[in-house]
């Protein structure tokens, strides 16, 4: 080395010259990929760089979650935490392990004061159709004529109230403001809706390739996310997919809203699948505050399915069913310490808004019944009459809001302007209910009239007509009833307003009951009234055990169990007859989102004896998302560029590029880690650099190999297409590589949407 450059001064370079510039830029371009790096994925993806599987960015809008990505990814959080020494790392060990119960106390209290909130201003909303309490008109029409108020336990309504004042004694003028505040209260609820409109991607195109090659684009869909009961949805994304924004702060502001005024407007739906959505949304804000749940997708669904039971605990007083619902209606994975904090957010949910005691009587019972008679044997066909009848009711249902949704709602200003529809839906319901006094009351109070023992109180409404000698007219109004309640749903259900199938389909189950119930003399009409409520909403939602669980927590009525549990099954089984799938399955088939219900799934491809090969895609779609790596690991960015482009214009998102060598499989890198890498690292580097994808990289090689997933789980082609269906469903897998059988040489690339576009082909068929 030249004396000069041995002699080192304050002027002197730290590096020769051509090396030394050379040597800053490398360095300079892996700081800041590093410093970008750091700002886009967590430590604990991080600390997956040096792994096989790779390590992932946040998943996008409506991908699906990799579940055995997210357990690793879990693990490795877990032994770094637990593997500490030292007494302040015990103490933060034992605080991570406590976390899923804290969260889920959380979850609890915060939906239950929700709760109270929506029960108080959607029970003075709804009686201000009627009337105003002149002593303070934020008061309900209960809390007004009587001690009774939230927070606080008094005696029964009064018979004659002085404080109450009718907007009008005269039918005409009645009705009017009636109509009236029932389209005030629609319009308010429909446009609050509206502000939580939001476009989404397509789960697959209208011309998918799964048959043919060929570029697609694929258009997105609109929706609002705090429109119907938000039951689907969840459903959704508890099966792995994601929707974005679904469950923020915004969404669970507008359905408490929006529910309120839903609800008080008299519509034929109920506040009870929006309560699973809020509790669902108050369990995504509280896991985002711990980021054990916050950067893992399926530890956040756990901690999501375990918030869904608060949802129907405050919302019927029924934290056993609440728990039931999550596991049997909603939740995809339940392992049993997601059981265990179902219970615990349930429970805690029940227990706090007992306390803040939203209707006044201090219990958690709503619909509490006392009949003092018990059934005979001769009854069971009765109650095998109630099931046959809601199983008829909710077949036709399923099948008639299907198509109502396929015909009325795609009329161009019906679908352009949803509130229009909620504001003719409000006037047609009004119109129909104001005349039958039972149908008046808001939904749970016409459940409560319903369920009512004429033994015990003679001087409701119902009572006074049962007890006397001219029947003809009040059979009428209950036929009427029947009949309106069930119009009324089919064509409410699925329209832009925080809305819910079950108290609708519980009054009409409860009319049709109390109608038999009319010519069975032995016991009390209430009895058939409570199991043909069950009978009914089982044959909409096809809910079974957590129904009966329902049912015995909303009555208190535990003699009435087998009755209820032999109506809910025939209903069941009658339903399944005539519609293969409930009201939240077909309303997942309306709004075009992506689920893989593994049973049904299994169901359509036992009838198909096709091997996995079918779901390979063609050829030029191969072709595209195919990689023939060199041989030293590295590739042109110019050839990454131009598949990232072409993947982008097919929109599937879950896609991702097969690395190969010599035909044989070498890794799989996914599309939102490959523009990650690109668009965002790929700034440091000039375009004609050359990328690492395999092997060790060199330093200042532009290297992408960390985001590589070295270890894809492969299938043989020739293997029964049951296999694929199975691995995608128990082991939650985002993509499967299909291999030739004997060569081993990749053949195709499954994503779990192109199964899910398979199997609805199939299914419809």
């Amino acid at each position: 080395m030249p004396a000069d450059l041995e002699r080192a001064t304050e002027h002197t370079h730290l590096l020769p010259n051509g090396t030394n510039d050379r040597r800053l830029s490398s360095i300079q371009q892996e700081a800041d990929s590093q410093s970008i790096l750091s700002s886009h994925i967590s430590k604990g993806e991080q600390a997956l760089f040096a792994q096989p599987i790779g390590e992932r960015l946040p998943y996008n809008d409506y991908t699906t979650i990799d579940w055995l990505h997210d357990l690793v990814k879990d693990s490795f959080r877990f032994r770094a935490i637990h593997s500490r020494p030292g007494i302040r790392n015990s103490i933060y060990s034992a605080f991570d392990s406590c976390q899923g119960w804290i969260a889920a106390t959380m979850i609890g209290v915060l939906t239950a004061c929700v709760a109270f909130a929506v029960d108080v201003a959607a029970a003075t909303l709804s009686d201000w159709k009627i009337g105003y309490c002149s002593t303070s008109v934020f008061s309900n029409r209960e809390t007004c004529c009587t001690n009774r108020s939230p927070l606080n336990i008094a005696e029964e309504l009064g018979e004659d109230c002085k404080a109450w004042h009718t907007w009008s004694h005269d039918y005409i003028g009645g009705l009017a403001i009636y109509v009236g505040y029932a389209l005030l209260f629609g319009i308010v609820s429909g446009s609050v809706t509206m502000l939580t409109k939001s476009s989404l991607p397509a789960t697959a195109s209208k011309q998918d390739d799964v048959k043919s090659g060929g570029e697609q684009g694929v258009a997105g869909k609109t929706m609002y996310l705090a429109a119907g009961s938000g039951i689907p949805e969840i459903k959704t994304i508890l099966s792995g997919f994601v929707i974005p924004n679904f469950l923020d702060f915004k969404v669970l502001a507008v359905k408490a809203i929006g529910a309120s005024f839903a609800v008080a407007t008299g519509m034929c739906l109920g506040k009870e699948g929006p309560f699973v959505h809020i509790s669902t949304c108050v369990a995504y804000l509280v896991g985002m505050r711990f980021p054990k749940y916050r950067d893992n997708g399926r530890k956040m669904r756990e901690l999501l399915s375990a918030g869904c039971s608060a949802g129907l605990s405050v919302a019927f007083g029924a934290p056993l069913g609440g728990v039931l619902f999550s596991y049997e209606e909603i939740s995809t994975y339940f392992p049993r310490k997601v059981l265990w904090r179902a219970f615990l957010c349930s429970l805690t949910a029940a227990v706090v808004l007992r306390a803040l005691n939203p209707t006044g009587t201090g219990k958690l019972v709503l619909f509490e019944t006392h009949y003092g008679t018990s059934y005979q044997p001769v009854h069971y066909l009765i109650f095998v009459v109630l099931g046959l009848a809601g199983g008829l009711f909710g077949g036709v249902f399923c099948k008639a809001n299907f198509l109502w949704s396929k015909s009325f709602r795609q009329i161009p200003v019906i679908k352009k302007y949803p509130v229009f529809e909620v504001s003719l839906v409000v006037l047609v319901t009004a119109l129909l209910q104001y005349p039958n006094p039972i149908t008046r009351e808001p939904g749970d109070i016409i459940i409560k009239n319903l369920l009512v023992d004429c033994r015990s109180s003679k001087h409701s409404w119902i009572c006074q007509r049962e007890l006397g000698e001219e029947k003809s007219g009040y059979v009428g109004w209950l036929v009427y009833g029947t009949v309106v309640k069930l119009v009324l749903t089919t064509i409410t259900f699925g329209c832009k307003v925080p809305s819910g199938v079950i108290i609708p389909a519980l009054d009409a189950g409860a009319f049709f009951g109390r109608l038999i119930g009319q010519w069975i003399t032995t016991i009390s009409p209430g009895i058939f009234a409570m199991v043909g409520a069950a009978a009914f909403l089982a044959g909409v939602s096809r809910m079974t055990i957590s129904l009966v669980v329902v049912m015995f927590e909303l009555t208190g009525e535990l003699e009435y169990i087998v009755p209820n549990m032999v109506a809910i099954l025939v209903a069941k089984w009658v339903a399944d007859a005539l519609e293969r799938e409930g009201v939240y399955d077909l309303a997942q088939t309306v709004l075009g989102h992506p689920f893989l219900d593994l049973d049904h799934s299994l169901s359509i491809v036992q009838k198909e004896n096709a091997l996995v090969e079918v779901l390979v895609p063609p050829r030029q779609t191969m072709e595209e998302i195919t990689v023939d790596v060199a041989k030293d690991g590295t590739i042109s960015r110019y050839v990454l560029d131009m598949k990232l482009d072409q993947l982008k214009r097919r929109g599937l998102m879950d896609a991702g590029l097969v690395l190969v060598q010599h035909g044989m499989l070498q890794g799989y890198l996914a599309e939102s880690e490959l523009d990650f890498g690109l668009n965002d690292l790929g700034h440091s580097w000039e375009a004609t650099s050359r990328i690492r994808l395999l092997g060790d990289a060199d330093e200042g090689e532009f290297d992408l190999s960390m985001f590589v997933d070295r270890t894809p789980l492969t299938l043989c082609a020739s293997a029964p297409v049951e296999y694929a269906v199975e691995m995608f469903g128990k082991l939650g897998l985002r993509y499967l590589v299909v291999v030739e059988e004997g060569s081993s040489k990749v053949v195709g690339v499954i994503i779990k949407k192109r199964l899910v576009v398979w199997l609805e082909k199939k299914k419809k068929h």
